[in-house]
């Protein structure tokens, strides 16, 4: 599949910055290194006085630790707030509580809304369970404390991409299925979300895509282990064989990336299933393309749709 033009120099762009760059040998110390490379300060996510930004510990999943929670509040919005509960990317071996955040807090500022970014236990030190409990405790603990953190219990959506998007549409799942939090949406920015790793895009952009199959295949097997055929739907969504009852889904993936096929059949398995699901597919957008190229056209498209259904999702 072709990239979008101006998309496509950014790739090659990148890759080249990629090869001179003094990185590990091993796959995953090598995407936390890239991942590292840039880490906002909470002054930064402060916006210049625009939310209020502090750390909060809270409980994890039990026998675990606590886990942190980077809490962004409006400054200007008074209380009832719409509460974006985000979880970062990184393929499940890589990323913080910051990575990614500057860019929800953009789409926050949009709609007036707060936003807990969770920071979860990374594979392959941290398998399958971990990081996915330790978004559900987070999750737990914002719905159980919307009242001192000024949060409209109505209107909390779970947000991440990619390997974020995945996480997040299993707390859709696993909130249905514990019986709560109730949930207003789900925001899943081309989400990682099939363990088999298998699709025909996956195998199309092998060696092309930013996040290939070869490194889908690192992530999952991080996550998972190499016996992943038959994996819990909760670490991988497109397992799950009932997705009814679930709440509103945005799903968006670009036509030119490795996760289309199984974003496509996610949405596609929502509607079956008589569920709300809005799908856009970014003609030529590779994976991560509207932060990557934020100015392009296609990413301020992009952008613009995610703020579109929001209003309406908040709006009810």
């Amino acid at each position: 599949m072709p990239f979008d033009p101006m998309l496509g120099e950014a790739v090659e762009a990148m890759r080249g910055r990629l090869a001179a760059a003094p990185l590990s040998s091993d796959p995953v110390q090598r995407a936390r290194q890239i991942d590292g490379y840039t880490r906002p300060s909470l002054e930064d996510l402060e916006r210049d006085g625009a939310f209020a930004v502090t750390e909060r510990h809270v409980p994890g999943p039990a026998g675990a630790a606590d886990i942190l929670l980077v809490v962004c509040i409006p400054a200007a919005a008074g209380r009832n707030v719409p509460g974006l509960f985000y979880v970062h990317g990184g393929g499940m071996i890589s990323g913080n509580s910051r990575s990614g955040l500057p860019e929800m807090l953009d789409l926050a500022a949009e709609v007036g809304a707060a936003v807990i970014s969770v920071e979860y236990r990374l594979a392959p030190e941290h398998p399958h369970p971990a990081p996915v409990e330790d978004c559900y405790a987070g999750l737990r603990w914002v719905a159980a404390n919307v009242e001192e953190l000024g949060l409209d219990p109505a209107r909390l959506i779970v947000a991440g991409a990619s390997a974020g998007g995945g996480l997040a549409a299993a707390l859709a799942l696993l909130a249905r299925d514990r019986g709560g939090p109730a949930l207003a949406g789900q925001l899943l920015n081309c989400p990682m979300l099939d363990a088999r790793n298998d699709t025909p895009s996956a195998h199309q952009m092998a060696g092309v895509d930013m996040w290939d199959r070869a490194a889908n295949e690192i992530g999952w097997s991080a996550l998972l282990g190499s016996d992943r055929m038959d994996a819990d739907p909760y670490a991988s969504p497109s397992m799950a064989t009932d997705l009814s009852g679930l709440p509103p889904a945005f799903i968006d993936v670009g036509s030119a990336e490795t996760f289309r096929d199984e974003d496509v059949a996610y949405a596609t398995a929502i509607w079956r299933a008589g569920g709300r699901a809005e799908l856009h597919v970014w003609p030529g957008g590779f994976h991560g393309f509207d932060t990557a190229v934020p100015d392009s056209p296609l990413a301020r498209q992009a952008r613009a749709a995610r703020v579109d259904w929001l209003r309406r999702v908040l709006d009810g």
